[in-house]
C-alpha cells in the first residue's frame, strides 16, 4: 500500500539571478529598479514564509530569464547543489540547427538531470506565428524527443500560437505560463476566456497559476481582481491542470510572494483537499516529474 502524497507546496515558477555573475539587460527597464539586484535560494526561503491550505513551501521550479545557454547552465548546477530547486526551465535556440547537440550537451552538464523543460520569450516576438516557424518546430520536436516538456510564454493576444502549437504537437507536453498574460488591470478578459477555452480543449496543455498580480493593477489590485481569471482557468482546465508559480521576484512589483500565497490559499477556500494537492503540488509534480514527497 502506498503512503499519501505528503501535504507540501510546490513553487512551480519562480527566478533567480545573481548579476555579479551574469547580466539582466530586461532589468534595465526603470520600472523595475526595485528587482534590480541579486536574489539567490535563500533570499527565497527567508521571503517565502506564509502557507497556502496550511502547506510550506517545500520544493520549487527556476526558470530561465535571459536567452543565453550560459544562464541554463548555471541554473543546472545550482539545482545540483540546491535541494529546494528540484527541476530547471531552461532556454536553449530552437531555431539552430545545433538544438540536438545543445541540448544534449545540457542534459549531460551537472545538473542536467534537473532540465524538464525548455522556454522562450515569444511575448517578446513580433512574427505571429513564431511558434509555428519551421525551424522553430525542428527545435521543438528536439526536445520533445529528448522527454522534455515546454512552457509556453506568450500574452493574451498571442494566445492563437498556443493554440496551434498544442494541435500540431500533440505528443509534446506544454503548459501555458502566467494564464496567458490576461490585461487584469484593463478588465477586457473576453478575448482571453475564449482563445484560453480553446486552449484548455487540449488535454496535454495545462497552466500556470502565476504571473497574475503583475497584470493587475500594481498598487491596488485585490483578491476580486483576480478571481474573474481564476474562475475561467479553474473551470476551463480543472484543478489537476493547475499549478501554483509565484513568478518570484517579479512578483515583487505588486506585492511578493507571502501576498500571493494568502491570494491562492483564499481561492482555494471553497476547493476539496484532492483539487487543493493538484493545484499545490501534485499537478507540477506530474509535469515537471519532480520526487513525490512521502
Amino acid at each position: 500500500m502506498t503512503d499519501a502524497p505528503a501535504p507540501v507546496l510546490i513553487d512551480a515558477h519562480h527566478h533567480l539571478w545573481d548579476l555579479d555573475q551574469r547580466a539582466q539587460p530586461w532589468l534595465d527597464d526603470p520600472d523595475l529598479t526595485s528587482i534590480r539586484h541579486t536574489f539567490t535560494p535563500d533570499d527565497l526561503r527567508s521571503t517565502a514564509t506564509r502557507p497556502v491550505a496550511g502547506r510550506h513551501l517545500h520544493g520549487t521550479v527556476a526558470v530561465q530569464c535571459v536567452p543565453e545557454v550560459p544562464e541554463t547552465e548555471d541554473l543546472l548546477a545550482l539545482a545540483q547543489r540546491e535541494p529546494l530547486i528540484e527541476a530547471v526551465v531552461g532556454w536553449a535556440d530552437l531555431t539552430s540547427p545545433a538544438i540536438g547537440d545543445t541540448l544534449d550537451r545540457l542534459l549531460a552538464a551537472p545538473g542536467g538531470t534537473c532540465l524538464r523543460s525548455l522556454r522562450h520569450l515569444v511575448q517578446g516576438e513580433t512574427d505571429p506565428a513564431w511558434l509555428q516557424r519551421p525551424d522553430v518546430e525542428r527545435g521543438l520536436a528536439a526536445a520533445r524527443d529528448r522527454g522534455l516538456s515546454y512552457d509556453v510564454l506568450v500574452r493574451s493576444h498571442q494566445l492563437d500560437q498556443a493554440i496551434r502549437l498544442a494541435e500540431r504537437f500533440p505528443d509534446l507536453p506544454q503548459v501555458l505560463n502566467h494564464a496567458g498574460k490576461p490585461d487584469i488591470a484593463g478588465g477586457e478578459l473576453d478575448e482571453w476566456r475564449k482563445q484560453v477555452r480553446r486552449l484548455a480543449a487540449y488535454e496535454h496543455v495545462i497552466c500556470k497559476l502565476s504571473g497574475l498580480i503583475t497584470e493587475a493593477d500594481h498598487g491596488s489590485w485585490t483578491t476580486s481582481d483576480i478571481r474573474p481569471v481564476w474562475d475561467e482557468l479553474l473551470t476551463s482546465f480543472g484543478p489537476d491542470r493547475l499549478m501554483f508559480g509565484s513568478d518570484w521576484p517579479v512578483a515583487n512589483l505588486a506585492g511578493g510572494w507571502d501576498r500571493w500565497a494568502a491570494t491562492v490559499d483564499d481561492l482555494l477556500t471553497d476547493c476539496a483537499p484532492s483539487e487543493i494537492h493538484a493545484v499545490l503540488a501534485g499537478t507540477a509534480t506530474a509535469f515537471y516529474r519532480l520526487p513525490v514527497h512521502h
